[in-house]
């Protein structure tokens, strides 16, 4: 890729994440949960509040992808939401590499990112996508409208190097790169990574750790190559391991940026409180919480 490409690519995605900043600490009219009108009722939504998050997270796209496309972008094209795709938000028009946004949401009252980032650092090299993490809570905590509390943004390379380093352990855990699905329809093409776990016997484990030590000490550094994975795959298939459903959640992924945007967002105060306190569920159901929410 050219120097001109990388710099229109991201002179475009500084443009578009920034006007994505600015929604910060607006309320968007995109849903509306109504204020409950007792207590009891009260107790029920801080239970089931949370559950909102994924129509949310869909409506955000939306949002976004229309509120872009009220800019002026000098005909080089627009932005399209695409689902199921990545990312979520794409650049279609004459720019390449396709700039694009992967947009993750974030309910602090759940306390944990669960919005995962598997997708494989081989494509997103280029730093031509970006993941912007929206927090948001609704109004009044548990009723009213989305309200746009933080907006963290960074390369998805970034985290993806961040994720591959922190999980990737070999013989103790690893890290694999999707199979080459380029001669497939673009709706069966794999880019997700997958990590496995140990679960071999300890005699098993101390072999495995000297199969690794006969790599050298660049062995233990994460390489997407072919070469490497092929190792990888060797040590699986010699030694039992299992999925990690768990892996590549963002709040486990220790991307500094992410762990210092978390902390901040927590620390936030709403109606005398913060959002960590606020996001104890004895807390929320309790009756000096719901007094406070519905005075």
């Amino acid at each position: 890729m050219s120097y001109s490409s990388r710099l229109t690519v991201r002179r475009i995605l500084n443009s578009a994440t920034q006007e994505i900043r600015q929604l910060d600490g607006e309320t968007l009219d995109v849903l509306e949960v109504k204020r409950p009108p007792d207590f009891v009722y009260a107790s029920h939504l801080a239970k089931v509040i949370s559950k909102l998050s994924p129509l949310i997270g869909n409506m955000f796209e939306f949002y976004v992808t229309n509120m872009l496309n009220l800019r002026e972008w000098h005909m080089f094209g627009q932005w399209i939401r695409q689902d199921p795709d990545f990312p979520d938000v794409v650049f279609r028009g004459n720019i390449e590499p396709e700039p694009g946004i992967e947009i993750k949401t974030w309910f602090p009252l759940a306390t944990e990112i669960t919005a995962r980032f598997r997708e494989s650092i081989t494509h997103v090299l280029h730093d031509q996508t970006d993941v912007v993490l929206i927090a948001w809570i609704p109004e009044f905590l548990i009723y009213g409208k989305p309200k746009v509390v933080g907006i963290w943004r960074d390369t998805a390379r970034s985290l993806a190097q961040a994720r591959d380093a922190h999980y990737h352990k070999p013989p103790h855990y690893l890290v694999f790169e999707p199979e080459d699905t380029s001669a497939r329809t673009a709706n069966l093409q794999q880019t997700n990574t997958n990590g496995y776990v140990f679960q071999g016997s300890d005699a098993n484990l101390a072999e495995a750790v000297r199969d690794v030590q006969l790599w050298g000490s660049s062995g233990l550094v994460y390489d997407a190559s072919p070469s490497y994975q092929r190792k990888l795959h060797e040590l699986r298939n010699k030694y039992g391991y299992r999925l990690d459903t768990n892996f590549a959640k963002m709040d486990r992924i220790q991307h500094q940026g992410l762990e210092d945007f978390k902390s901040r967002i927590l620390s936030a105060e709403f109606f005398g409180y913060t959002l960590q306190k606020w996001g104890s569920r004895a807390f929320l159901q309790s009756e000096e919480a719901l007094h406070v929410l519905l005075q």
